[in-house]
C-alpha cells in the first residue's frame, strides 16, 4: 500500500488539472486551452521522500530499542533490590554489584557511537536512576552504607562519568550524571544530617567543572553545580551558626570544618575565573561575575560567625592584598574597548575588596584615616589619568570613611533635629577631604550621564559637610553668649543654607561647575522642607519671621545671581 501512494497521489493531482481544464473552458469558450498532459514525476523527485520517511520511521524504529533496553536496566536494578532485601548474599557483595551494575550502563553510555546522542543520554540516565536510589536505600533504608562511603561512591562516579566523556566532549553524559549526583548530594546531605561528606563531593564536582572550563568544555554545567554547592554551603552556615540545642541530630564539627568549604569555593571559583579571564584572554560571563561574588560573600559570612578575631583579620589582610592585584588587572589588562566588561567587573572587585579589607583590618580612628587618604589619591589619579571609575572610587572611600568617623551621623543631626554633640576631630579632617576631593575630581569635562552623576555626588558630599562646619561653627560662636535654643539653631541653619545657596549660585556658572547650580537648588528645597517641618513647629513668631526672610531673600536672588553668572562666565574663562 505504501508503494502505491506516489502513483494515487499522480493520478489526483492529473484528475484536477482536468478539471480545472474544463472549467476554463467553459467560462472562456473563445479560448481555447489545450490540454497539456502531466508527467509523472521522475524518479529523481520521487526517492528523496521515499528517503525522508525511511529516515523518519528508521529513527523512531531505533528510539523504542533504546528505551526498551533502559527499561531492562531498570528492572534489573529492582533484581538487585529483591536480594538486597531477601539477606541472601553478603551485604559487601551486593553493594559491589549495584555499583558495577550502575558504571556498566555509565560504560555503555560513553561506547555508542557519537551520532547516537539519544542513546548516550538515555543510558547515562538510567546508571543515575539506578545509582541514586540505590545509593539513598543502602544508606538510609538497609544501613549496608555509611554517608562516608555513599559520598565516596557518589564522587567516584562523577570523576569515572567526567573522564570517560572527556575523549569524545560528550556533553548529554556530564549533564545527566551532574544533575544526578547534585540532586542525591543535598538529598542525602540533608536526609543523613551528615554534611561533610556530600559537600566534599559537590566541591569535587566544581572543580572538575571550571578544570572542563579551562578547556572551554561543558560551560553549560557550570551553573547548575555552582547553584548545587552554593545552596549547601549556605546550609551548613545556616545550620551551625545556629544555637546548638537546634541542630542535635548534627554532628559537631571544629573551627577549620566549618570555614574549610567556603574557603575551597572561594578559592577554586577565584582562581578558575582569574586564569579564564588573565590567561586564556577570555571575556568574563554573567554568571562568572555573580558566582565569583557569591563565593567571597560565603567565605566572608563563614569567617564572621566562625572565625576568630584572628580569622577575621586575616581575611580582611587577604582582601587588601587581593585588591592591588585586581587594580592592576583593570587598569594594564583589559583597558581596551573590547575588554570593557572585564574591566569594570575587575574594577569594581577593587573597590568592593579595599572596604571589605579596611573595615576587616583596622580600628574606627585608622578606618576613617586610611579611607581619607585612599578617597583623596584615587581622585587626584582619577582626574590626572581621566579615570572616571577611580574618581568613583575616591568617592566610595570618602561615604566609607565619613561613615566611620560618625560625621554622616552628625551632619544628619546637625542640619536637621536635635543638635549634637561635637564629633571626634577625624570628622573634621573628613570633611576637609570631602571638600578637596570636590576640587580635584571635577575636572574632568564631558555630557556622559555617569560623568554627570559623579559630580553631582561629589558637590553633594563636598556642600554637605561644609554647611556641618558653618553650621556647627555658627551654633559654637552663639553659645559663646548665650546657650542656643531650638529656635535659634533653626535660624542659624537656615542663614547657612541660604548663604551656601547664594554663594553657589554666584560661583557655579562662573567656575563652569553646573552641578552647583543643580545644588543650589535642592539646598533651597530642602530649606523649605525645613521650614515646614522644623521653624513652623517648633520656632518663636519672631525667628519664624526671620527664618522666612533669609529664605524670600535668597528665592530672589538666586535666579538672578544664575543668569549674570553665566554671561560672565565665558569673559572670565577666556
Amino acid at each position: 500500500m505504501r508503494n502505491d501512494l506516489p502513483e494515487i497521489l499522480t493520478r489526483l493531482n492529473h484528475r484536477l488539472e482536468t478539471l480545472e481544464q474544463r472549467v476554463t473552458l467553459l467560462e472562456h469558450p473563445s479560448e481555447a486551452v489545450s490540454p497539456i498532459p502531466l508527467a509523472a514525476p521522475s524518479q529523481a523527485e520521487i526517492a528523496p521522500l521515499q528517503a525522508a520517511e525511511s529516515s523518519s520511521f528508521a529513527e523512531a524504529g531505533a528510539t523504542f530499542p533504546v528505551l526498551g533496553k533502559a527499561m531492562l536496566g531498570l528492572a534489573g536494578a529492582y533484581v538487585l533490590r529483591a536480594v538486597a532485601e531477601s539477606g541472601s548474599f553478603p551485604k559487601l557483595a551486593v553493594i559491589a554489584l549495584a555499583i558495577a551494575y550502575a558504571g556498566m550502563w555509565l560504560i555503555w553510555a560513553v561506547r555508542v557511537p557519537a551520532k547516537e546522542w539519544f542513546a548516550s543520554t538515555t543510558y547515562a540516565g538510567t546508571s543515575a536512576l539506578i545509582l541514586a536510589p540505590m545509593l539513598w536505600e543502602l544508606t538510609l533504608r538497609f544501613k549496608f552504607m555509611s554517608p562516608s562511603v555513599a559520598a565516596g561512591v557518589l564522587g567516584a562516579v562523577v570523576f569515572a562519568a567526567h573522564a570517560l566523556a572527556w575523549k569524545r566532549n560528550l556533553t548529554s553524559v556530564v549533564w545527566v550524571t551532574d544533575i544526578a549526583a547534585a540532586v542525591a548530594a543535598i538529598a542525602l546531605l540533608i536526609a543523613t544530617h551528615d554534611m561533610m561528606p556530600f559537600l566534599s563531593v559537590l566541591l569535587l564536582m566544581a572543580l572538575l567543572s571550571e578544570v572542563a572550563a579551562a578547556r572551554n568544555r561543558w560551560m553549560s554545567v557550570r551553573p547548575v553545580v555552582a547553584a548545587a554547592v552554593d545552596i549547601a554551603i549556605w546550609a551548613l552556615i545556616g545550620i551551625y551558626a545556629s544555637p546548638e540545642s537546634s541542630r542535635a541530630d548534627y554532628g559537631n564539627l571544629s573551627t577549620s570544618g566549618l570555614l574549610a568549604p567556603a574557603l575551597l569555593l572561594l578559592l577554586i571559583y577565584g582562581s578558575s575565573i582569574a586564569l579564564r579571564t588573565t590567561l586564556l584572554r577570555q571575556r568574563m560571563t554573567l554568571f562568572e561575575a555573580g558566582q565569583a561574588m557569591i563565593a567571597f560573600l560565603l567565605a566572608a559570612d563563614a569567617v564572621n560567625h566562625f572565625g576568630s578575631p584572628g580569622s577575621a583579620t586575616l581575611f580582611g589582610v587577604f582582601c587588601l592584598l587581593l585588591a592591588p592585584a585586581c587594580y592592576a588587572a583593570a587598569f594594564l589588562l583589559f583597558d581596551r574597548v573590547s575588554e570593557r566588561r572585564n574591566y569594570h567587573v575587575y574594577s569594581t572587585w577593587a573597590g568592593a575588596l579595599s572596604l571589605a579589607g579596611c573595615f576587616l583590618c583596622l580600628s574606627p580612628l585608622w578606618l576613617a584615616t586610611c579611607l581619607g587618604m585612599a578617597a583623596i589619591v584615587a581622585t587626584v589619579l582619577g582626574a590626572r589619568a581621566s579615570r572616571l571609575t577611580l574618581e568613583f572610587h575616591g568617592l566610595a572611600y570618602l561615604i566609607a570613611a565619613a561613615y566611620a568617623c560618625g560625621l554622616l551621623q552628625y551632619a544628619g543631626h546637625a542640619l536637621a533635629g536635635t543638635f549634637p554633640a561635637p564629633p571626634n576631630a577625624i570628622a573634621w579632617v573628613i570633611s576637609a577631604s570631602a571638600v578637596l576631593c570636590y576640587a580635584a575630581g571635577g575636572q574632568l569635562q564631558g555630557g556622559l550621564w555617569k560623568l554627570k552623576l559623579f559630580q553631582v555626588l561629589s558637590a553633594t558630599l563636598a556642600v554637605g559637610a561644609l554647611a556641618t562646619a558653618l553650621v556647627s561653627a555658627l551654633v559654637g560662636l552663639t553659645s559663646a553668649v548665650i546657650t542656643p535654643g531650638t529656635s535659634q539653631v533653626a535660624v542659624i541653619r537656615t542663614l547657612t543654607a541660604c548663604a551656601l545657596a547664594l554663594a553657589l549660585a554666584f560661583f557655579g556658572p562662573r567656575w563652569h561647575r553646573i552641578e552647583l547650580v543643580w545644588v543650589t537648588y535642592a539646598t533651597l528645597a530642602f530649606v523649605a522642607a525645613k521650614l515646614l517641618l522644623e521653624d513652623l513647629r517648633q520656632g518663636h513668631p519672631e525667628f519664624i519671621a526671620a527664618s522666612i526672610f533669609l529664605y524670600a531673600v535668597t528665592l530672589i536672588l538666586v535666579p538672578q545671581l544664575v543668569r549674570r553668572s553665566t554671561r560672565k562666565a565665558p569673559t572670565l574663562a577666556s
